[in-house]
């Protein structure tokens, strides 16, 4: 068999697949009870799948950190987060990236946007990757999660204390001379916490506008987020099936062309603006 008809195997496969998951949807959207029930063993082959990785990669990150140094440990970091994406595939689940060519090229770039749930993060962090995606991430994140709290210690990212402001400040004065001296990037989600509807929650500027005082250079690239929430609309157990998790990245603002205010209100409103309710 040559290349040619192995190749049309593999699409007749892969469109095979796609027919009988669009199949068991349509079947199980007309029967909601049906969707849920089918959504218990789906789960526990994702959590499974999402447990294995990030224990496998656990002991992958710290090899890569201690013995190669940065480089190395991102790529690892990489492949991790190649793996958690997939995850969404037991639940009949995709994700879809809008607009990606606006982003600018080797800047600093402040990806703000609103928040969903835990695939936003791992989404950041692969269709993203190019441009070096740090977190600022609530302090709790970075204790005893495998593969994730290490990356969080370890990967430049920094960690807040929600309930100590003062410690914030610093953090975030950290981060924003970070992404400034190394042209990379930063994801912050102004809301401060997930939703669990969709619907967005006030956004809170200061930091936002401690990144932009100290990455005076840098860009705010506002990103919606759609469906996320929806993956986990029964809460932890079951999770929800057949979401398009849509990531859309709006037009890039300098941060040095226009004072804080204008920058902040046109950036949740570029956000707010493509939330589908």
């Amino acid at each position: 068999m040559g290349p040619g008809c192995r190749n049309s195997h593999c699409i007749n496969k892969a469109t095979c697949f796609f027919v009988f998951k669009n199949k068991i949807l349509i079947f199980a959207e007309n029967f909601p009870k049906m969707k849920k029930i089918l959504s218990y063993p789906l789960s526990i082959l994702a959590y499974l799948w999402f447990l294995f990785f990030i224990c496998l990669f656990q002991p992958i990150q710290w090899i890569c950190f201690n013995a190669f140094g940065y480089q190395a440990h991102k790529k690892s970091v990489d492949y991790l987060n190649f793996f958690l994406v997939h995850t969404i595939s037991f639940l009949f689940s995709n994700f879809e990236i809008e607009n990606r060519e606006l982003i600018p090229e080797g800047k600093p770039l402040i990806f703000a946007a609103n928040h969903q749930g835990l695939f936003d993060i791992i989404g950041f962090a692969w269709f993203f990757r190019k441009y070096h995606p740090k977190y600022v991430s609530k302090i709790e994140l970075g204790k005893h999660i495998p593969s994730i709290s290490y990356n969080l210690q370890h990967g430049d990212s920094v960690l807040i204390d929600r309930k100590d402001p003062k410690q914030a400040l610093p953090a975030l004065k950290k981060m924003g001379e970070y992404i400034e001296t190394n042209s990379r990037s930063t994801v912050i989600f102004p809301e401060g916490t997930r939703t669990r509807d969709g619907k967005p929650k006030p956004f809170a500027a200061n930091g936002l506008k401690i990144l932009c005082k100290y990455a005076p250079s840098a860009y705010v690239v506002p990103v919606t987020i759609n469906n996320s929430w929806k993956v986990f609309r029964y809460g932890s157990f079951p999770l929800g099936l057949g979401n398009r998790i849509k990531f859309t990245v709006h037009a890039p603002i300098k941060v040095s062309e226009c004072d804080f205010n204008t920058l902040f209100e046109k950036t949740e409103q570029a956000i707010v603006v493509d939330i589908e309710s």
